[in-house]
Order: structure tokens, then C-alpha cells, then sequence
């Protein structure tokens, strides 16, 4: 049996380097609750609501939510599972002293456009922005659920801003107002580029 090649798909030693995240399951108090946050919030897609076989029986209620790529939903990003008995919210974005297990949840906007037009909608929705940030590899928006979860809605950056130096973008950190007209701007021509010198 040959060796398999070491470029992230194993090798001497080594295993695959997964992908990414496939997706999240929240316990949450109430799912109705919580799904009309993911939803007419956040925006995801219901997809599927889950039907436990007999032997299973008495099972939480639970829920699956997807974004879309291409126009398509997947079969879920997010799960829902209701579980009245855990703890009342705390705000993961608003009291870091006290914080949940899960600090937050990043949902990716297709483009800027998208993600401009998400503001205003959270906004005219009366949603409260606990921050607004521009990150090195993203720009960003956090909100928290009503379990107190937190959760970031964000436009990644261009490739070639970031790619050369990960970790300074990810250390970038540029703190914007919260309410008003100033919440919903966005200065991406001014962003920083790292890990390229001056003349590149």
C-alpha cells in the first residue's frame, strides 16, 4: 500500500486535517423562542424538525437550521434542543465575568453587500449590537440569543489582506459604535493588509 501524500491528507504519522465545523447544537428553554431568533434574527432556514423513533421516547424537542450557499440549504448548520431546566441567560457579549461554556457563534454573510443589508435589518428590527467590530480577517456584528449564547455575524475579509500573516489579522481589533447611523458603516478601502511590506 503506498504512502499517502503529507499535504493535509495524512501521511507518515499523520492523520487528515479535518475541513471545518459542520455544525452546532444549542440547548436552549424554549424552542419556539429560539427559533424565531434564528430565523426572522439571524435568518437561517428551518430545515427539518427531528421525529425520534419509540424506543427513543420521551426525547427533547429538536430542530435543524441552515444557511445557503449557491441558493442551496444544507441538511443544518444549527440544531436547536430544548431543555427548559438550564441555566437563565447571562450574555456571553455582555457579562464576560460570567461567562457561558460556549462563548459565540460566528454566522457568515455571503458578501459585504449581504452583510450591510443584515445591520440595517437587525436595527430596524430593534436587535441590540453588544459590539461592533472590525476584526483583520473579518468585519463583524455580535448580538446575543435568548439563552444569552453569543453570536457573531461577520463578512470575512479578502484573502490577500490576511493569508500572509493569520495570527495579526486575528490580533487586529478595531472597536466601532454600536447605535445609529455610525453602527451601519463600513470602511473596508481602509482595511489593514498584513504580512506584505510597503512596496508589495
Amino acid at each position: 500500500m503506498g504512502k499517502r501524500d503529507s499535504g493535509g491528507r495524512g501521511g507518515a504519522g499523520k492523520a487528515p486535517t479535518p475541513r471545518g465545523v459542520n455544525h452546532v447544537v444549542l440547548n436552549v428553554r424554549d424552542i419556539d423562542e429560539s427559533h424565531r431568533f434564528w430565523t426572522k434574527v439571524v435568518g437561517l432556514k428551518h430545515v427539518g424538525t427531528f421525529s425520534p423513533p419509540p424506543e427513543m421516547e420521551p426525547f427533547p424537542k429538536m430542530r435543524f437550521y441552515s444557511g445557503e450557499r449557491d441558493g442551496k440549504v444544507t441538511h443544518h448548520d444549527v440544531a436547536l434542543m430544548e431543555l427548559p431546566d438550564i441555566p437563565p441567560p447571562v450574555g456571553a457579549n455582555e457579562a464576560p465575568e460570567r461567562p457561558l461554556a460556549l462563548n459565540h457563534i460566528a454566522i457568515a454573510m455571503a458578501d459585504r453587500e449581504s452583510w450591510l443589508e443584515k445591520l440595517a435589518d437587525l436595527q430596524a428590527q430593534g436587535v441590540k449590537f453588544d459590539m461592533r467590530v472590525n476584526h483583520g480577517v473579518s468585519h463583524s456584528v455580535y448580538i446575543s440569543d435568548p439563552n444569552g449564547y453569543g453570536v457573531e455575524i461577520l463578512y470575512e475579509l479578502p484573502r490577500a489582506l490576511w493569508e500572509n500573516d493569520i495570527e495579526a489579522g486575528l490580533n487586529y481589533l478595531e472597536i466601532l459604535p454600536t447605535e445609529g447611523e455610525a453602527a451601519l458603516q463600513d470602511d473596508l478601502e481602509s482595511a489593514p493588509r498584513f504580512g506584505v511590506t510597503a512596496a508589495e
